[in-house]
């Protein structure tokens, strides 16, 4: 079952287009992986979908009315004075009826998803104070207080040491197993095959959007060695 449709869309700001003739079709557990150099158009692609951004032309249409979201951290946010328990249940936030307070149901829910990524002990301590791969594993289970079965996450594992990047990896994999649909913005392009099961390519002159295999078999099998090409020329210059 389709969960997300996109047809023919042209993104990117201030009049000026980025990328155009996007067109593709998110189903029900799958787990998609959006790549591409820096500058391609994937962070404004993510947010044109989840519209906080307007698109230039064409459609985006769900079927799935709540969206879970993970959005690169910033420096303020990393900082944000609250415990792990009140970051958590604002993702209920959108649930709240014209009271001011949370139900039982909306609390026992956020308790679930602390519990699934091992976070529950954390409740009471500040944010603010916890390590980056523990502020993401809060941050996920807020998004999975707003949907369990849509998420959107762009670059989740930037600026984690390896060891809680591979954590993440697998809470995802978890995550995915159990039918919750992902779409990723990655510049890891081995975590982004690993992974998924389809892979929307993004670049300045054109995209790719098919299954894993589809990119692997095809297409991908030249871009994947342009694209650590480029990756490793760019880190070079940093």
């Amino acid at each position: 079952m389709s969960v997300l449709s996109v047809k023919d869309l042209s993104i990117g700001y201030e009049g000026k287009a980025i990328v155009s003739d996007i067109s593709f079709e998110v189903n029900e557990g799958d787990y998609l992986c959006i790549i591409g150099e820096n500058g391609a158009g994937k962070t404004t692609l993510i947010k044109t979908l989840l519209h906080l951004q307007k698109p230039m032309s064409g459609k985006i249409e769900y079927e799935e009315k709540g969206i879970g979201y993970l959005p690169q951290q910033t420096v303020v946010q990393k900082d944000f004075p609250a415990s792990v328990w009140e970051v958590v249940l604002s993702g209920n936030l959108n649930k709240l009826g014209i009271g001011p307070f949370y139900s039982q149901a909306e609390k026992q829910l956020a308790r679930e998803n602390m519990e699934k990524m091992g976070i529950w002990n954390l409740k009471k301590e500040s944010y603010k104070d916890l390590s980056g791969g523990q502020q993401q594993r809060v941050l996920l289970a807020r998004a999975l207080c707003a949907s369990s079965k849509l998420l959107f996450l762009d670059e989740p594992v930037s600026g984690l040491d390896p060891k809680a990047t591979s954590e993440l990896y697998s809470l995802l994999k978890q995550i995915n197993d159990e039918k919750v649909t992902i779409i990723m913005v990655s510049h890891d392009i081995h975590a982004s095959l690993k992974y998924s099961s389809h892979i929307l390519h993004i670049e300045k002159k054109g995209i790719f959007y098919g299954t894993k295999e589809e990119y692997l078999n095809n297409k991908g099998a030249k871009n994947i060695g342009l694209y650590l090409v480029r990756e490793k020329n760019n880190a070079g210059n940093n």
